[in-house]
């Protein structure tokens, strides 16, 4: 890959630069980063070459992938462990672990029990792991911004045309820190309410709650729009207009969650947007989840994938705890999933609710998204801690599509598809059924179309008086479970709190209980809090 994304040693030098430069990321504690590296790089000399520019741009999108400037053993925020503070692992605990598709084994792991019991605290390490990381993603790009301002390149003589080129970068940085914005909108509600014009640090900063912080998102997206490149014109992995026009297709269509005022008409002048964007699904489900996923055809419905690489991006969060984690006891079924045979000793079931979307219905047995290993299993599962209880899938993969293994059998080449065009066509049919005004016969076509894709034929279309808003949130489902949308899609549809569904272990108990409401949203972690007076605890903690 041109960009380099997967080469560690970017994001080192990167962050390096930040904090033995003398520009100190973050006064937080739990973002406190302790570089262990006799090198010492200023930020003017660091910039001499033209080509830092994109090594530290380079950066600001490692920090998706990486926990450590090291190994993969370390952690560049303190007090996390090196799996809990990887950005998508975080992703994965809170948008599906608190849900109804996956249950882990190993519920005396801190704050395991709690997350996927929904009876999480303000100390629990998985949350501060995504609170952390984001932040950090939002200060890394920020410091970008502040490194290429006007009278920064002016002052290190810089050319027309390199500033133009930084210009289209800065557009991307702008990006990816509203996309850590908009996990933390999602998930906490709040942010810290911090850019590139404010002071260094994010001890004494204002939050941004709510309204506020969706339409800073929302303004970040449209300013940047302009100066990105074309969807699908950039090289792989980096933001183009793509991936700026997903972010506010998801801002939109939970922004009545999120505000309290529906947009699901602009939901749908987007999706229209990216779906004449020249995106497509690729023939084979499975294709998007395997080791080759960056080039076997899949790059044409991966929208804007997290790299990740066995060689070069080494960690044990993204796919590698996901496809590690796929791996049965007593299967033991690792090599055919391209990693050891016993993988993590069983870290991930599917909870029976989640089953049932596929075998309460015959038709599911022949749709390949249908992944389910249930052989000597039971569906439901009695004991968490007994891996041989509930079925296990096998939808990720570090296998390529022509048969062959990723680089290393520990950590996987399998980059993580954060979003599909697949979603653009299920957002289109919901935004529709909404009544923001898009085509009902339109919407039941892009349905079918994934459809066709999932059984191979016609056999599983659907009729338009099928189409409602109940099947959409079984199919959504069916299409992206593991994807870190579930819980996000559970309270849109009004489902996630209360009792009006139950899903095995919500709430506590097996047969589940209600939850209240309040925990629609996470908590601001207690280390948080103590470091930044201006922040607020969320209602209900």
């Amino acid at each position: 890959m041109d960009f380099n994304i997967k080469n560690m040693l970017q994001l080192r030098t990167f962050v390096l630069m930040l904090l033995l430069g003398g520009v100190f990321i973050s006064c937080e504690s739990d973002l406190d980063v302790t570089p262990e590296d006799d090198d010492e790089l200023l930020a003017d000399g660091f910039f001499e070459n033209e080509g830092a520019y994109k090594q530290a741009l380079a950066g600001v999108y490692a920090n998706l992938s990486l926990t450590s400037i090291n190994d993969p053993g370390g952690s560049n925020i303190a007090g996390l462990d090196a799996g809990t503070g990887q950005y998508i692992r975080g992703l994965f605990n809170l948008q599906n672990l608190s849900t109804d598709e996956v249950i882990w084994t190993y519920e005396n792991d801190p704050g395991l029990r709690g997350m996927q019991r929904n009876t999480w605290s303000s100390d629990n390490p998985l949350i501060l792991g995504v609170f952390a990381r984001a932040s950090y993603e939002i200060a890394l790009a920020n410091e970008f911004l502040r490194q290429t301002t006007t009278e920064a390149l002016s002052g290190r003589g810089e050319s027309e045309e390199l500033k133009a080129t930084i210009q289209t970068y800065r557009a991307e940085a702008r990006v990816l820190r509203a996309l850590a914005n908009y996990h933390l909108l999602d998930m906490f509600g709040k942010a810290p309410s911090v850019t590139e014009n404010d002071a260094v640090g994010f001890d004494q900063v204002p939050e941004l709650v709510g309204v506020d912080l969706f339409n800073f998102i929302e303004s970040e997206l449209l300013a940047a729009l302009p100066d990105l490149i074309a969807a699908r014109q950039n090289e792989y992995a980096r933001v183009d207009q793509g991936v700026a026009n997903m972010l506010l297709a998801k801002l939109y269509l939970n922004a009545e969650v999120y505000t309290g005022t529906a947009r699901y008409a602009d939901c749908i002048t987007v999706c229209e947007t990216l779906i004449g964007s020249g995106y497509s699904l690729t023939p084979n489900y499975l294709f998007n989840f395997m080791a080759d996923n960056n080039t076997n055809g899949a790059q044409n419905e991966i929208i804007f994938p997290i790299s990740n690489d066995g060689t070069n991006t080494q960690n044990y969060g993204g796919t590698t705890i996901i496809i590690q984690g796929e791996v049965g006891v007593p299967e033991n079924n690792g090599e055919s999933l391209g990693v050891n045979a016993t993988g993590f000793g069983g870290l991930f079931r599917v909870r029976p609710e989640f089953s049932r979307l596929f075998t309460s219905n015959p038709l599911y047995r022949n749709d390949s998204r249908n992944t389910l290993i249930t052989a000597d299993r039971t569906e439901e599962i009695n004991n968490v801690g007994n891996t041989a209880e509930g079925y296990i899938i096998t939808k990720f993969s570090n296998r390529t599509s022509t048969g062959g293994f990723g680089s290393d059998r520990t950590f996987t080449d399998t980059d993580y598809p954060l979003f599909r065009y697949a979603d653009v066509l299920l957002m289109y049919a919901e935004a529709t059924l909404r009544g923001g005004g898009g085509s009902t016969a339109q919407a039941l076509g892009y349905i079918n179309e994934l459809r066709e894709r999932a059984f191979g034929n016609t056999s599983g279309n659907i009729t338009q008086s099928q189409l409602t808003l109940d099947f959409i949130l079984d199919e959504r489902s069916r299409e992206l479970y593991w994807e870190s949308h579930r819980r996000q899609d559970l309270i849109r549809f009004g489902v996630y709190s209360g009792s009006s569904y139950l899903w095995s272990y919500k709430g506590g108990p097996q047969t589940g209980t209600a939850i209240p409401q309040f925990r629609e949203l996470f908590p601001i972690p207690n280390q948080s809090l103590s470091s930044n007076a201006n922040l607020t605890q969320n209602a209900g903690y």
